[in-house]
Order: C-alpha cells, then structure tokens, then sequence
C-alpha cells in the first residue's frame, strides 16, 4: 500500500549537516508511522529514529540524541531526518521505513532502497 524512496544522502565532512528525505506516494501515508534504520559497513542495521503518525512523538537511538531530528509532512507525504554535527561513524546507507511504534517499539514493515551517507574526517 505504500512505497518509500529516500534522497539526500551524499558526503560530508565531519561536524557538518545533511537532510535526508523520504517520499511516500499513496494515500495512506498519514496512518504509518515513519522511522529511518541504517546501516553501516560490516555491521547489521540499526535502528536511528521514529516518529508517530501525528508527529507529536518521536524516537532516537541514543548515538544520534541531540544531533539528529526526524519529522513529517503528512499533507506532502514526506518524512525527514535532519542530521547535525555529524561524524565519520554516521556513515552508512540509511533506509527509511514505514510501520507501528508499540510500547515504544518501532516494528517496520516496507522499506525504502536505501541512501548513502557518507562522513569524512
């Protein structure tokens, strides 16, 4: 019912900014909640942040509390994370995803290809 594409990654030096964006073209968009997972090189995937489907929630793994911010559009059905002072350990692909949060718990269940970030020292 719902497919998601990510865009902005890219590189960066460390410190620096990056936003990266997930669209989601449907009509159900607004019922999801949204999350972005990545994954960096040798490692498994790894949950970054959520958000609840009104937008008044939101999640954060605590390497990325204080620097990263996610948040939505419902009406342009768009999700985002905005990522700040960032570092070389941020790099990885990053996939956005769609799902429930339950008891503070994002279970994802359609995920987008995935985008590079990279961060150079």
């Amino acid at each position: 019912q719902v497919q998601l594409v990510e865009s902005g990654g890219g590189l960066v030096q460390a410190g620096g900014s990056l936003r990266l964006s997930c669209a989601a073209p449907g009509r159900t968009f607004s019922t999801y909640a949204m999350g972005w997972f990545r994954q960096a090189p040798g490692k498994e995937r790894a949950f970054v942040s959520a958000i609840r489907w009104s937008g008044g929630t939101t999640y954060y793994a605590g390497s990325v509390k204080g620097r990263f911010t996610i948040s939505r559009d419902n009406a342009k059905n768009m999700v985002y994370l905005q990522m700040n002072s960032l570092k070389p350990e941020d790099t990885a692909v990053y996939y956005c995803a769609a799902g429930a949060i339950v008891a503070g718990t994002f279970d994802a269940g359609v995920w987008g290809q995935g985008t590079q970030v990279t961060v150079s020292s």
